[in-house]
């Protein structure tokens, strides 16, 4: 692959993490921007928080989405005939990461953007969708049994290493599991003051049976 090809790909990878979905759907819809309610936080999460289920799904959503065509540029290339079968994994992942890199630190609101884990979702979803499920799955399984949206992504992330490593979907890939474990531990970075409420048991809850509200511009 070219420099220049190398670069401009790079740079679509960030472009679409960095789409900031909550800001701009908050404000575009809603006349409201969800930075300055809840939590603070440009996530999915807040999104649900602030201005109901309706609204955080479709942000979810375009956040995946964004995660998972930013890691199919790497399926792109190859299709191509840019990158060989060798590199589909390498380039699958660099592309994805950088797309969280995008939604974390968003070039268009200022580098001030969510967590990342609806992004991490699509990339994971684009990588292995069947290890993804099962991880999903998890996460579910854990906000029913907690309501804690927080708990449920720190643990469904650290399956997705712990699942690879035990080669739970055929032989365990290293570079797949050095990924997650990396992963794992952004995840865990960017959680830190959920995870002090979560010690100290006072970290938001999520009522998922509730009648949503959201947040009326006044």
């Amino acid at each position: 692959m070219s420099v220049v090809l190398f670069i401009v790909t790079i740079l679509a990878a960030y472009l679409l993490g960095s789409i900031p979905s909550s800001v701009w759907y908050g404000i575009g819809y809603f006349g409201i921007d969800v930075r300055k309610h809840g939590s603070g936080n440009a996530g999915a999460t807040n999104t649900f928080r602030v201005l109901g289920k309706r609204a955080g799904t479709v942000v979810m959503l375009i956040d995946v989405i964004k995660g998972w065509t930013a890691t199919c540029i790497a399926s792109m290339l190859f299709y191509m005939g840019t990158i060989g079968e060798t590199e589909l994994l390498m380039y699958k992942i660099l592309f994805g990461i950088i797309a969280i890199i995008g939604h974390i630190f968003p070039v268009f609101v200022r580098f001030k953007g969510g967590k990342g884990i609806a992004t991490l979702l699509g990339m994971v979803l684009a990588i292995h969708p069947e290890l993804a499920l099962v991880c999903i799955t998890i996460f579910i399984l854990t906000l029913l049994a907690s309501q804690y949206v927080s708990l449920s992504s720190i643990l469904a992330t650290l399956a997705f290493p712990v699942l690879s490593w035990v080669g739970v979907f055929g032989h365990p890939e290293p570079l797949l599991i050095v990924f997650g474990f990396i992963m794992f531990v952004l995840v865990v970075i960017t959680h830190q003051k959920n995870i002090i409420r979560l010690l100290n048991g006072n970290e938001n809850r999520v009522n998922l049976f509730g009648k949503s509200k959201a947040v009326r511009h006044s």
